[in-house]
């Protein structure tokens, strides 16, 4: 009975290996982020209407992609390909509802969702940052 028992847990312990697969969504940094969106500035002013989109330089990986959802819902993205290295074609470009990389592959991801577009399929859909709504048309985005 015993060496049933310690068969059995033998295969448990040494049956269950790591999951060996490296992260394929690990290009992004884990920055820091805590920004202050305030739609009664000008350059937040198209976020009060619904499916606009602002990019904005500095916070994130390589700035941060703010979306108009609805009234008073908004995303928040890194402005920065997850299935690109940070580099100088890796920051994403707003095109309607799209943001577009500059790389050769020219990654195409949805700005309601996060997902990629399109026929070239890849591993990693857009990092989401936290959007808290303060009230008076002002939110803080942050991680």
């Amino acid at each position: 009975m015993k060496k049933v028992a310690f068969l059995l847990l033998s295969i448990l312990f040494f049956g269950c290996a790591g999951d060996d697969r490296p992260n394929q969504c690990s290009f992004l940094l884990n920055v820091g982020v805590n920004f202050n969106v305030n739609l009664n500035l000008p350059q937040f002013n198209q976020l009060q209407f619904p499916v606009n989109a602002v990019r904005v330089e500095g916070p994130g990986n390589n700035g941060l992609i703010l979306v108009a959802v609805n009234s008073g819902t908004i995303r928040a993205w890194d402005g920065s390909d997850p299935n690109h290295a940070p580099s100088s074609c890796s920051g994403l470009m707003i095109n309607g509802l799209t943001a577009t990389c500059g790389c050769p592959d020219g990654n195409e991801y949805e700005l309601l969702s996060g997902q990629i577009v399109g026929n070239n399929p890849q591993p990693c859909t857009l990092r989401e940052y936290r959007v808290t709504a303060l009230g008076n048309n002002q939110f803080v985005v942050n991680n």
